[in-house]
């Protein structure tokens, strides 16, 4: 049996291609929109793909199924859960394609793979139970989507706080809970194979570590250990979810309806930064500034440019920030441009029209072309700013944070969820933006400052600030 585990950090998301090296066929299992990365992995190993699946309607990123279903291959999804949460995009089309509930099996050559409904992170997931038939038929694992993680289990609360279903996150932990009793009566030796490690905003304790086995999660994953009773799994896995992105309803609405079909990669042209700034005056356009250096965005950038660093908040701070029908202009270096296209294209954002460089926006600024900088202060600046004049403090850090401790009167909004909220800030006041150490704030700042305001970007760390001042009594 092939099998292999593909990464996407950004997302920090998890693929499998496992093939049967007998008859040369492969499944993709969870995959991307970008599918020529699994054929080349398949190719390279003798393998063609003939099938794929998803485990579920993914949040977070938009499925590679579509993809795959254009190009003939039979596609695997499920037929569980609810009518509101079915792959309607799939039902009566004319692609090859498998409806699948709980128990359905099928092969890839002498691989077999058994459907197993878990619903509670979402209605309809479903697990893939996975069998070496050439060398047993026992169950060597479980491909567990975003049923279990490494340290962790999927987030019950999407669907309300994402998705937009008032009142549904509470049922959904306890459709959850009673789910795990069919990880629980698993054979410890079976692996694990999560959906998603580190970094991910569909749990809140995932591990760095890319797989597991049932007996060491039973043992010490923190979500199933604090299951002693429903109620206490309830409250446990309720509290302290993070704000997810705002960008992951869209992703529920498009994997479920059918993302649109990527067929080529986008390939934006190289253009002057007088013409990108004239794009961006016209027809909703937005230019993202993805410069590492966040203190250089502030001390010059194009007006109305949204920064979102090209690191791993990239996509979030993207997809948080623009629809999927604006024209995207980028300030990047030409080295990372495809990489930043994948990135775009993963969460749906498509219309990527040019972009500049860094260097050329530096020799635009020198050669008398007007470059906007904004006030850069620290905190206490900011407490002499609110003692003389009339100001908001806007806090994105999350809730969970903010509820540690924070500065008496400041506003918290999680910077993901801001574009939704923008409204509850008062631009009428110069809006004094902050969060942990700068970095969130930074991406905030720029939206603000689209929407109009008047903006103090507050370069600080904000918890020995807060201890000093009694605002917080223990730093976590």
């Amino acid at each position: 049996m092939f099998f292999e585990q593909i990464f996407e950090e950004k997302l920090a998301q998890y693929a499998y291609v496992i093939g049967c090296q007998r008859n040369g066929e492969a499944i993709v299992l969870d995959p991307m929109r970008d599918i020529a990365r699994y054929e080349e992995i398949a190719a390279k190993n003798n393998l063609k793909i003939v099938a794929a699946a998803d485990t579920h309607i993914h949040a977070d990123y938009l499925s590679g199924l579509r993809e795959f279903a254009e190009k003939g291959v039979k596609v695997y999804a499920s037929d569980e859960g609810d009518a509101d949460w079915k792959y309607e995009w799939l039902i009566d089309s004319g692609y090859n394609y498998q409806l699948l509930k709980d128990g359905d099996q099928f092969s890839i050559g002498n691989i077999q793979f058994k459907a197993i409904h878990t619903p509670g992170h979402t209605p309809e997931h479903m697990i893939f139970q996975v069998t070496d038939g050439a060398a047993t038929d026992e169950p060597m694992g479980i491909i567990s989507g975003d049923f279990v993680f490494v340290g962790d289990v999927g987030r019950p609360d999407l669907l309300e706080t994402a998705a937009g279903q008032v009142g549904v996150m509470d049922e959904s932990a306890r459709v959850l809970y009673k789910s795990l009793d069919k990880f629980k009566a698993m054979p410890e030796y079976m692996k694990v194979w999560p959906g998603h490690g580190a970094g991910s905003a569909c749990g809140k304790a995932l591990g760095a570590i890319p797989d597991s086995t049932v007996g060491y999660e039973q043992r010490f994953n923190g979500s199933i250990r604090a299951a002693i009773t429903e109620q206490d799994f309830v409250d446990f896995i309720l509290e302290g979810q993070p704000e997810p992105p705002l960008y992951f309803a869209r992703m529920k609405r498009d994997n479920k309806l059918g993302p649109k079909v990527l067929g080529t990669i986008p390939s934006p042209e190289r253009m002057g930064v007088t013409e990108i700034i004239g794009q961006g005056r016209i027809s909703d356009a937005v230019i993202i500034d993805t410069r590492k250096d966040r203190i250089a965005f502030m001390n010059g950038h194009i007006h109305g440019s949204l920064y979102a660093p090209f690191n791993k908040t990239f996509n979030t701070i993207a997809g948080s920030y623009v629809s999927d029908e604006q024209d995207i202009y980028l300030i990047i270096e030409e080295a990372d441009v495809d990489e930043a296209v994948l990135d775009l294209i993963r969460i749906g954002l498509d219309n990527i029209k040019g972009f500049a460089t860094p260097e050329d926006l530096r020799k635009f600024g020198e050669n008398g072309g007007e470059l906007f900088s904004t006030p850069i202060i620290n905190f206490e600046e900011l407490e002499k700013k609110d003692a003389n004049e009339d100001i908001q403090v806007l806090d994105v850090r999350k809730k969970t944070e903010y509820d540690e401790g924070h500065y008496p009167g400041a506003l918290n909004i999680a910077h993901t969820r801001l574009l939704d909220r923008v409204e509850e800030v008062n631009l009428d006041k110069p809006v004094l933006v902050h969060c942990k150490s700068g970095a969130r704030a930074a991406a905030a700042s720029s939206l603000l400052e689209k929407q109009g305001a008047d903006v103090y970007y507050v370069n600080d760390l904000v918890d020995p600030w807060l201890k000093k001042k009694n605002f917080l009594s223990e730093v976590k």
